[in-house]
């Protein structure tokens, strides 16, 4: 059965307990050596496969953990991901490293132009 927004809560429960009571028979576990493993009592496996409403979530966690199926929680409720504005950041240019230095520019005629000055430096004397 496919669970969707219109299936009630009683049938939700019947059908996730249904597909517990499967995965343990296919791993070939009896509801006394599952329970055990798990930690918990062999009435709440038995509750929890047949879709009672008296069981604890922290039941379940330990059951799905001990047939293997812990992995598949992370997918109930995904974690949320960046906000645009966190996107837009992320992916703004960032500078990755200094530029070479430029080299002194050329007139047009292809002689090279002397650096610009203030023009009160000292002069070194030319020998």
């Amino acid at each position: 059965m496919q669970i969707s927004t219109q299936t009630t809560d009683e049938m939700v429960l019947e059908e996730l307990g249904a597909r517990l009571r499967e995965a343990r028979l296919a791993r070939n576990q009896s509801q006394v050596s599952l329970a055990e493993q798990a930690g918990v009592g062999r009435v709440t496996l038995q509750r929890l496969e047949e879709g009672e409403t008296r069981t604890s979530l922290p039941s379940l966690i330990r059951v799905l953990r001990a047939l293997g199926l812990s992995e598949g929680l992370d997918r109930l409720v995904p974690e949320p991901g960046p906000s645009p504005i966190e996107e837009v950041q992320r992916r703004k240019r960032r500078r990755q490293r200094a530029g070479a230095p430029r080299l002194a520019a050329s007139d047009e005629d292809g002689s090279r132009r002397q650096p610009w000055r203030w023009g009160d430096e000292q002069r070194e004397p030319q020998s």
